[in-house]
């Protein structure tokens, strides 16, 4: 059996964080998803379950970066003709770009748990700034003796600045689909 080092936790401002270091996004322990409006009415809920990603966090969390690639053509909504539609050239276009990538630019704590990580988000080729808003939910030690982190992050994005444009008009006034989109995530890291 390998023997694995583990760097405790530490407080930092009042907030338990592990010790500064690398971590790998855990795709069987993290939901990166969506809801939109559909008929202005109902929300629809999406996620795409193939995710990698790191975080490097610092001593002083300002100072960390995240970098995470999505899959595109693994977008699930529940209904197998919706995500057809949502992988076609009308929405994602898989085909000609299978990935979307979450590069940080700065990070900032707003105080206990709470931090604004911005960053560049980039869909079908466009690239444009997203501020996330981030909890850490906590870190510990998995029954592998693995270090792990937890933090969820939730944003509000207007999808046709990524060229997310198609929707259809409704006879009763509106659109099938809305313009903002909420990015609601959930996510482990393990140290490597």
């Amino acid at each position: 059996m390998t023997e694995v080092s583990i760097a405790a936790t530490r407080d930092w401002n009042g907030v338990t964080l592990p010790e500064a270091g690398t971590f790998t996004i855990d795709p069987a322990h993290t939901n990166v998803g969506f809801v939109a409006r559909h008929m202005v009415f109902t929300k629809v809920r999406g996620q795409f379950p193939e995710v990698e990603g790191t975080v490097i966090l610092g001593a002083d969390p300002a100072e960390s970066t995240v970098d995470v690639t999505i899959k595109t053509a693994t977008v699930t909504t529940g209904a197998a003709d919706r995500d057809r539609h949502l992988r076609s050239a009308d929405f994602f276009d898989v085909e000609n770009h299978p990935e979307m990538t979450f590069r940080s630019s700065s990070i900032r704590h707003l105080g206990g748990p709470e931090f604004l990580v911005t960053g560049d988000l980039a869909i079908r080729g466009v690239v444009r700034p997203v501020e996330l808003a981030v909890t850490v939910e906590g870190a510990g030690v998995d029954p592998w003796g693995r270090q792990v982190a937890g933090v969820s992050a939730r944003a509000e994005v207007d999808r046709e600045q990524w060229g997310l444009t198609w929707n259809a008009a409704l006879e009763t006034g509106g659109v099938l689909v809305s313009r903002t989109v909420v990015l609601e995530l959930e996510v482990r890291g393990t140290r490597t």
